[in-house]
């Protein structure tokens, strides 16, 4: 499995981005998936996850109904509105093999087998 992030660019405070994560050849109906983000200086936080049945998600609370997840088969969509200068990151998507039609949302980093290299969002005015 081969993860690829794009999307990333450059918006404005409270305009609005879609990320997409595409898996090289295959569905992710097997895999639940999260997205990340890195700050300069800063950990990488999860931002948003969401099980392999797509019916259970995961969000930061500095995420909390402004970004959306979404997974149907191939690509995985991080939709994000309502953009803050804090969003500024590089979003990494990644994948957790958890078998088809589990409810569970992984939301560790080290929950997650496969990784993509990440999409720079810059948000400024």
């Amino acid at each position: 499995l081969r993860l690829t992030e794009s999307g990333g660019d450059w918006g404005q405070p409270g305009g609005s981005l879609t990320l997409s994560c595409a898996a090289s050849g295959l569905t992710l109906d097997f895999y639940a998936i999260g997205w990340f983000r890195q700050a300069p200086g800063k950990e990488r936080e999860g931002v948003a996850a969401i099980s392999s049945s797509d019916v259970k998600t995961y969000y930061a609370d500095s995420v909390k109904g402004r970004f959306t997840i979404s997974k149907d088969g191939n690509p995985v969509y991080l939709q994000m509105n309502s953009l803050e200068p804090e969003d500024t990151a590089v979003y990494y998507c990644a994948a957790d093999q958890g078998g088809r039609f589990s409810n569970y949302v992984p939301i560790h980093p080290r929950e997650f087998e496969t990784w993509g290299r990440g999409t720079q969002v810059v948000v400024s005015s």
